[in-house]
């Protein structure tokens, strides 16, 4: 057993991410597909370790900075996001939920009926559904163990991990080709369009920033603020009707400093430190999250649970293309918002992120496709999950579990 510590960890989360823009630099298909540099590294050392385990040689990271990092990337959303903005985007916002809300439906039809169809559990075509894939770890965490205990189902919490890691590999492989089918039919604006300005936002992470040491530690203490509110708020709302999880409750304190500042006149956010900090928090969660994946997980599946997971991508791709790059108006933003669905609708938000940021750097921004997917990743996929979820254990199948 070979253990690394936090300095350890940092050391090879930094060394990942450098293989990762390493590997898209040096083989085209990787940019031609559009895959993010941390799922390119994070992979190829997630299926090393599968290989040493193989060799009885195992490799334990010390994962305490990985939450932390995910609550940082959100709260520089939270502080990217201003109330005009939010307000130009409504009807776009509304319009995405409704085919974010669709795909929840499908992906638990799918799931029950493909289960029922193999002689599974339909519980457990719920859990390769919307509980795991648009839900990610954390929920199914939450549901495997209500699976377990009031409906009796075998090994669920286990089931849900990897089901929820099947989802998160494949959610920030599939947007990057998704998105070049679709932008093969439409306009790109190009990437000489932000040449005249100094980007702002998270489209363009690779571009240099000019920024002062001072600026960088003022808003380095506004995301220090927002994850200490955002823990406290979530702390006070937690085993309420209004229980929200933390990212939610730090995005939320985020947007409350930017807008209140604003609002007072007393200071305005520096866009490009956040973006900087924002891209550096996420980048290394998702190097911390896909380098200490345990692949042999997926290994323990049963065939028909292959399946049924197998056809929820092929659906999800499906989706995106004929549902959510037409509804979304059939553009270049609409490709880049399918990009992002591929991420969240497997994976999770910050796969979603990291999906839209490698196609905007090849292609041109996308302010629209970064104001709406944090939005609903972040604040309503998951009240409309649960929503979902309990509208298919209310049916007649389950009642009788």
């Amino acid at each position: 057993m070979i253990e690394l510590d936090f300095y350890g960890t940092l050391v090879a989360a930094s060394l990942v991410l450098l293989l990762g823009r390493g590997l898209v630099a040096r083989f085209g298909f990787l940019r031609t597909y559009n895959i993010p540099e941390p799922v390119a590294g994070g992979l190829v050392v997630a299926l090393v370790l599968l290989f040493l385990r193989g060799l009885d040689v195992q490799v334990r990271f010390d994962t305490s900075l990985q939450t932390p990092l995910m609550l940082a990337f959100f709260a520089t959303i939270g502080l990217s996001a201003d109330f005009a903005s939010l307000k130009k985007g409504g009807r776009v916002v509304g319009i995405f939920l409704l085919a974010v809300t669709g795909l929840l439906v499908v992906q638990n039809a799918m799931g029950i009926g493909l289960a029922t169809t193999l002689g599974l559990d339909p519980l457990m075509g719920l859990l390769t559904g919307s509980v795991t894939l648009a839900g990610g770890h954390g929920t199914g965490a939450a549901w495997g163990a209500t699976f377990s205990e009031k409906f009796g189902l075998a090994s669920a919490s286990e089931l849900a991990m990897a089901s929820a890691t099947f989802g998160l590999v494949l959610g920030g492989l599939i947007g990057g080709p998704v998105a070049r089918l679709l932008i093969n039919r439409v306009q790109a604006p190009g990437l000489e369009q932000d040449k005249p300005r100094l980007p702002k936002g998270f489209e363009q992470p690779n571009k240099e920033r000019s920024i002062t040491a001072f600026s960088f530690i003022e808003t380095l203490a506004l995301i220090s603020v927002s994850l200490l509110a955002g823990s406290l708020l979530n702390g006070l709302l937690r085993e309420t009707a209004f229980e929200l999880p933390t990212f939610v409750c730090v995005l939320f304190v985020g947007v409350l400093l930017r807008n209140g500042l604003s609002a007072l006149g007393v200071y305005q956010v520096f866009e490009r430190e956040v973006s900087v900090l924002g891209n550096v928090s996420l980048s290394l969660f998702l190097a911390i999250a896909l380098m200490s994946l345990k692949l042999w997980g997926l290994a323990a599946l049963a065939l028909p649970f292959f399946i049924i997971l197998a056809v929820q991508t092929l659906v999800m791709a499906l989706f995106a293309i004929f549902v959510t790059f037409r509804v979304m108006g059939s553009n270049y933003d609409a490709a880049v918002l399918a990009a992002g669905h591929c991420g969240f609708g497997l994976g999770a938000t910050p796969t979603a992120i990291a999906n839209m940021q490698a196609v905007t750097q090849r292609y041109g921004p996308s302010q629209i496709a970064f104001l709406v997917v944090p939005m609903v990743g972040a604040f309503f996929i998951d009240i409309i999950n649960v929503i979902v979820i309990k509208m298919y254990l209310a049916l007649p199948l389950f009642a009788a579990a």
